[in-house]
C-alpha cells in the first residue's frame, strides 16, 4: 500500500513566503475566475486578508497600495482587476533608485562639526548688538563643549576664542565681561545627561510621603499614652 505524499518541496515557489502558501492560493484562485467582476472582489478580500497579516504596517500612509502591489507580485503581474491604484510592473521593481547626491563640503575643524560652521555664519552677519553678543558666547560654549567630546582631559578657552575668531574671519569675538562656562562644569553636564536629572514631580512625591510617615509615627506615640 502506498501513500502519495504532498511535499513543500514539490509545491509552486512561494515568492512572497511572509504570507504564507494559503494566501498565495487564495491569489491562484483569483487568476483561475474567468469574471473580472468577481475576481476584483476576491482580489479586494486578499488585500483585506493580507493587512490583517500585517497589522504593523497599517500605519503607513501607503499600507493599501502596499497590499496591492504584493498581491499583484504574487500573481506575477498578470492579475487583470479593477485595482484602485496603478499595477505595477516587473521592470519597475527592479530598478534602482537615483544615488542621492552626498554634499560635498569641506569642514574644517571636524570636532566642531557643520551647525557650528553655519551658527558662526549666520551670527556674522547680524548686527553689532546685545544678541549678537549673547549668541556669540553661546556658540563658544557649543565649541568648546564639542572640543571636549574628544579631548576630556582639558581645553584652554583661548584656543576656543582662537578658534572662533578664524572661523568668523574676525566678526565674532567675546566682550571683556563675557567668560566661558567652566570645564568641570561641562563635563559635569555630559556625564549627568538627561536621563539623570530629577522629575520634580518624583522628588515632590518622596519628600510629602515622608512627610506622612512622620505624622503616623506621631499618631502613634500619642495612642501609647493614652
Amino acid at each position: 500500500m502506498s501513500f502519495a505524499f504532498d511535499y513543500n518541496t514539490q509545491r509552486n515557489h512561494l515568492i512572497i513566503p511572509e504570507y504564507g502558501r494559503y494566501v498565495q492560493r487564495m491569489v491562484e484562485l483569483c487568476m483561475e475566475e474567468e469574471d473580472k467582476e468577481k475576481r476584483t472582489r476576491m482580489a479586494r478580500a486578499i488585500v483585506q486578508t493580507i493587512g490583517k497579516l500585517n497589522p504593523q504596517l497599517r500605519s503607513n500612509e501607503n499600507s493599501d497600495r502596499t497590499f496591492w502591489d504584493h498581491m499583484h507580485v504574487m500573481a506575477g503581474f498578470a492579475l487583470d482587476v479593477d485595482s484602485p491604484y496603478p499595477v505595477p510592473t516587473a521592470e519597475g521593481l527592479k530598478s534602482k533608485p537615483q544615488p542621492v547626491a552626498y554634499p560635498k563640503t569641506t569642514i574644517r575643524f571636524g570636532h566642531y562639526g557643520k551647525l557650528v560652521e553655519r551658527m558662526i555664519e549666520q551670527c556674522a552677519a547680524m548686527e553689532e548688538g546685545p544678541e549678537k553678543a549673547a549668541f556669540t558666547l553661546m556658540i563658544a560654549n557649543q565649541m568648546k563643549k564639542q572640543f571636549l567630546t574628544w579631548n576630556r582631559d582639558s581645553v584652554g578657552d583661548g584656543a576656543i576664542l582662537k578658534d572662533l575668531a578664524d572661523l568668523g574671519k574676525g566678526e565674532l569675538k567675546l566682550e571683556p565681561e563675557q567668560q566661558l562656562a567652566s570645564t568641570d562644569a561641562l563635563l559635569q553636564a555630559q556625564r549627568n545627561g538627561p536621563k539623570n536629572a530629577v522629575d520634580p514631580v518624583r522628588k515632590r512625591h518622596k519628600n510629602n510621603s515622608g512627610g506622612g510617615g512622620n505624622k503616623k509615627r506621631y499618631r502613634n506615640r500619642n495612642k501609647k499614652r493614652y
